[in-house]
């Protein structure tokens, strides 16, 4: 974690000692919860296991408060655009679900309010136990802080890890998952593929799963980026290169037809055993080891992503929760309930064990829980190396993202070479930098 990130976090604990310092040692939610008990809050859900959990605790949460809590469910594609519209036209939406990509985009328009102002304007509603210093740094910068403030407290969020069946590797002669990148391409991948089977999928479909859980993920491992400190493409590096020319030469050893692949279709194969090796997001572990969805239970193994030349490099994802600058007062103190009680120290365990993905350190604490849910070592680990700007998280990805599937997509099905694919998105990328004001000075070079 960088300095500008520390200092964010340490404005924000302080401001939040403040806070519960001037509560009573007797702070109950229901007390808090009184006078806006009967207050409908509206937010956006995603069709994820996160949001499935947090949706089966929520009675407790309605019961304890009287705060109506009423989701509108979308598919992630169709999330940003619901958003966007509802708070341009000033809206019904009382929370933002902010994805770590589009947080410059919602702070920057002064959709959403920042949590110290939150507190400063309801002192008596922050809960004592909040404690921001329990959230890992990373995840609560990532996803919840933007330009020096922090606006969301993180919620649902994702590390990439490697899913691995053991079973297979063991009967290829394997005894661990690859540690890096190169091994996976020149030992495992011959061993595992034939049959009918494969020794890894990439998920690759033309949509952000194509520029952010492939394309993305080859550039940083190899000690590329999308853009250099001056903001312009870095697609064209030697190290760019090296990270998609290497996810073009490892498609040998994936299923025909994967550039068409989203995440259903590759933790499928996975779970049905066509699969020896998969890196996904951590949240997708509870379908993985779910007996009614998967035939390989007892055999999966969960590793950090494999390293590459530039370290580990892990993809980053997930949300959090902000409250909304249109919602009333009202609205207001019930969202910001609402937020710190799904976002809880004291709910994380039970939200991790019914699917979801805390970001609490205190969650991953007990060593039997890990022994339970095996993904949690190697979620610790990833998020001690997780890369912010994985994906840009300014106003402009959306855009980028667009330029980025189609070039990435054509890359991959050889319509045009790696060189030729990055160029145009370089170019593409930089004219739409240009047009919003940054290469002019009207913009601060921030990601």
């Amino acid at each position: 974690m960088n300095l500008k990130s520390m200092l964010c976090t340490t404005a924000l604990v302080a401001a939040t000692a403040t806070a519960a310092n001037a509560q009573s040692s007797t702070w109950s939610l229901a007390e808090a919860a009184a006078p806006y008990a009967g207050t409908t809050v509206d937010v956006v859900f995603l069709l994820r296991p996160g949001y499935d959990a947090i949706q089966e605790m929520l009675p407790a949460f309605t019961e304890e408060t009287g705060i109506n809590i009423n989701i509108v469910t979308h598919p992630y594609e169709n999330a940003l655009g619901e958003q966007v519209r509802d708070f341009v036209a000033g809206g019904d939406l009382d929370i933002a679900l902010i994805d770590l990509v589009w947080i410059g985009n919602f702070a920057e328009n002064e959709w959403i309010v920042p949590v110290e102002d939150i507190m400063a304007r309801f002192p008596e509603l922050v809960d004592p136990a909040l404690d921001m210093d329990d959230f890992f740094p990373l995840v609560l910068n990532a996803f919840g802080g933007w330009d020096d403030t922090i606006y969301g407290l993180p919620f649902d969020n994702y590390s990439g890890l490697m899913f691995y069946n053991r079973c297979m590797l063991e009967e290829a002669g394997f005894d661990r998952p690859p540690e890096t990148w190169q091994e996976l391409m020149d030992v495992y991948g011959p061993a595992l593929t034939g049959d009918g089977q494969y020794a890894f999928a990439l998920q690759s479909k033309r949509n952000e799963t194509q520029s952010a859980d492939s394309f993305a993920r080859m550039l940083w491992p190899f000690g590329g980026s999308f853009l250099d400190e001056n903001f312009r493409s870095n697609l064209l590096s030697p190290e760019s290169q090296a990270g998609l020319n290497f996810r073009q030469d490892l498609m040998q050893f994936m299923p025909d037809g994967i550039v068409a692949w989203d995440h259903a279709e590759t933790v499928n194969a996975f779970a049905q055993g066509e699969v020896a090796m998969i890196t996904e997001w951590s949240a997708f572990y509870s379908s993985i080891v779910d007996p009614e969805t998967s035939r390989v239970v007892d055999c999966v193994g969960v590793a950090p992503e494999p390293t590459g030349p530039a370290g580990r490099r892990p993809a980053l994802g997930g949300f959090s929760l902000a409250v909304a600058a249109q919602a009333d007062e009202a609205e207001q103190a019930a969202a910001w309930l609402f937020i710190q009680w799904a976002t809880s120290a004291a709910n994380a365990v039970e939200y991790l064990q019914r699917g979801g993905v805390p970001a609490r350190a205190s969650a991953y604490a007990d060593p039997a829980l890990a022994e339970t849910y095996t993904f949690i070592p190697a979620l610790v680990e990833s998020w001690a190396e997780g890369v912010p700007e994985f994906r840009p998280r300014f106003a402009e990805w959306p855009e980028i993202s667009e330029v980025v599937q189609e070039w990435g997509t054509r890359m991959m099905l050889g319509e045009v070479s790696v060189e030729q694919g990055a160029t145009e998105i370089g170019t593409r990328m930089e004219a739409i930098l240009e047009a919003s004001g940054y290469y002019s000075g009207d913009k601060p070079l921030a990601q």
